[in-house]
């Protein structure tokens, strides 16, 4: 079965109209087959984004679909994982990655990904294909 990565700004795109990816980020969700691959530092990412009161039911119920359904697949946290994002951003200095994207990059290359679910240029500084670009 196909496989890409999930990233908040993908996940963020879905639930709001008057996000500039939101049409493709929908399109998208409507034709995928596959297995949509993320992590628990992309959730909690997403809630950061929707922690306001107005959105913090959005954000849970989204984490709620994510963590429940086949359709996803849910990187758990772990101590070596951390340790291993914070190394690569340490390592890269030249780039304004945020540790939640050096994290997600670990995650990628873990699981032979090659394309991520954002539109975010940083993905493709490390390697692998923004879809939503």
């Amino acid at each position: 079965m196909k496989r890409v990565s999930g990233d908040s700004l993908y996940f963020l795109a879905l639930v709001n109209p008057k996000d500039r990816f939101h049409r493709q980020a929908v399109d998208f969700a409507r034709a995928w087959q596959g297995i949509i691959v993320t992590s628990r530092w992309v959730l909690a990412e997403i809630c950061d984004w929707l922690s306001s009161s107005d959105n913090r039911a959005l954000a849970l119920g989204v984490v709620s679909q994510i963590t429940t359904s086949k359709r996803f697949h849910v990187i758990h946290r772990s101590d070596e994982l951390f340790e291993r994002g914070l190394e690569l951003y340490r390592l890269r200095p030249d780039q304004d990655w945020s540790l939640t994207d050096s994290v997600s990059f670990i995650v990628m290359a873990d699981e032979g990904l090659a394309d991520a679910l954002t539109g975010d240029r940083h993905f493709n500084q490390a390697g692998f294909t923004a879809l939503l670009v």
